[in-house]
């Protein structure tokens, strides 16, 4: 599978590195393979994609994506269009990072993976497959935090 993927931060109060867009772009290749893996059926969008395009914003942005095409309100962690675009909200990752004592680039991480596992064909409105695809979830992303991604997306750099 040949996925352009870009990756782009629209938001300026989440402080995000733009190293950490180039370790996300590379490290997305592999989750999108991953998350094929754990495909529901053969002909899934992310199958079919050929550009993979997602977008770190704010609280404010986040809600108004989440109303405009959800018809929900309030912010969210991630939303996916099966065109191919995830929309995952920094403050939202921020603040569930901070709650469970993650990485910010970890949470990310885990938004990028739910948008990616959606574009597979799963879904989360049901218990039990919101069961399944926090399985799928968790199992790609303790396979993708290596250390190579977390020297790629630490700080300091």
């Amino acid at each position: 599978m040949s996925l352009e993927v870009m990756i782009g931060n629209y938001q300026e109060i989440t402080p995000i590195p733009e190293h950490w867009l180039t370790a996300f772009e590379a490290v997305a290749h592999q989750a999108s393979a991953l998350a094929l893996a754990h495909a529901t059926s053969d002909d899934s969008p992310l199958s079919l994609l050929a550009t993979l395009e997602i977008a770190l914003v704010d609280d404010a942005t986040s809600e108004q994506v989440h109303r405009d095409f959800m018809n929900q309100e309030g912010p969210t962690d991630v939303i996916t269009f099966h065109h191919g675009e995830i929309v995952i909200c920094a403050e939202v990752a921020q603040r569930q990072a901070d709650e469970y004592g993650e990485p910010l680039a970890r949470e990310i991480l885990r938004y990028l993976v739910h948008g990616l596992l959606h574009l597979a064909g799963h879904e989360d409105e049901e218990p039990l497959e919101r069961i399944a695809m926090e399985s799928a979830q968790e199992s790609i992303v303790t396979a993708l935090w290596t250390t190579d991604l977390q020297t790629r997306v630490d700080y300091s750099r």
